[in-house]
């Protein structure tokens, strides 16, 4: 299990973005945090994997107390951000962006491995494996960006944004994939999301959260039926 208890984060020393934070994913299991624009989301991400450091509060992984490991370590320990904006290298080609993923596997036995599986999961990108990053089109990249993610074998994956800008169709696909590494994988996904209809269709558990902390937690069919919920987020 990921799980930050009581956390807080921020960019600048007293001055708290995040704040009594306590979310958990298990493997197997998708949870969504949901909100408005600049409420602490992809702060939340960053405090989750060690790129903030935690002015309150712990993050365990599994049974132990990783609080002040950095976001390398916890990359190595099986912990990887999709991040918001994708964040790929657009002048490399499409198969460099994902080799550069498995830079933590010990052996080339081990990434080859993984990359036959991201090229089997992404047959598009199998088919694009010599053009510049910066040529794909937004639903390709993020494609690369997940599959980047995936060549390190994590046990959680933790997505930020991964709809943005993007057409309901290949929204659409994201989810069915994000469900398949769920259940097949066994993957844990921590998945923040501004499109809450898809995500609460295909989370285990959701969060909603508002100025710095989660003011709503549950069951998805129960927050989707919360009427402040729809109002705020759902355009109802």
């Amino acid at each position: 299990m990921l799980k930050l208890s009581g956390a807080a984060a921020g960019y600048r020393p007293g001055r708290l973005v995040v704040r009594e934070l306590d979310i958990a994913v298990e493997p197997g299991r998708l949870v969504t945090l949901i909100g408005a624009n600049g409420v602490g989301k992809s702060t939340t991400m960053r405090a989750a994997i060690g790129q903030l450091r935690l002015g309150a509060g712990s993050r365990h992984l599994d049974d132990r107390d990783v609080t002040r490991w950095s976001a390398a370590k916890m990359l190595r320990a099986g912990v990887a951000l999709v991040p918001e904006g994708r964040g790929i290298l657009s002048g490399l080609t499409v198969a460099e962006n994902i080799h550069l993923g498995g830079f933590t596997l010990r052996s080339k036995a081990e990434r080859d491995e993984q990359y036959a599986k991201v090229l089997e999961l992404f047959p598009r990108l199998a088919e694009r494996l010599e053009v510049s990053a910066g040529l794909l089109s937004g639903g390709e990249q993020q494609m690369l960006a997940i599959g980047r993610a995936l060549m390190s074998r994590p046990r959680y994956l933790l997505l930020d944004e991964p709809s943005m800008g993007l057409a309901p169709r290949i929204v659409e696909q994201l989810a069915e994939l994000f469900c398949e590494l769920r259940d097949a994988s066994g993957l844990g996904i921590l998945l923040v999301e501004q499109n809450a209809a898809m995500a609460l269709a295909i989370a285990d558990q959701a969060h909603v959260m508002e100025h710095g902390t989660i003011t709503h937690s549950g069951d998805p069919g129960e927050l989707n039926s919360d009427d402040r919920v729809r109002r705020a987020y759902l355009g109802a």
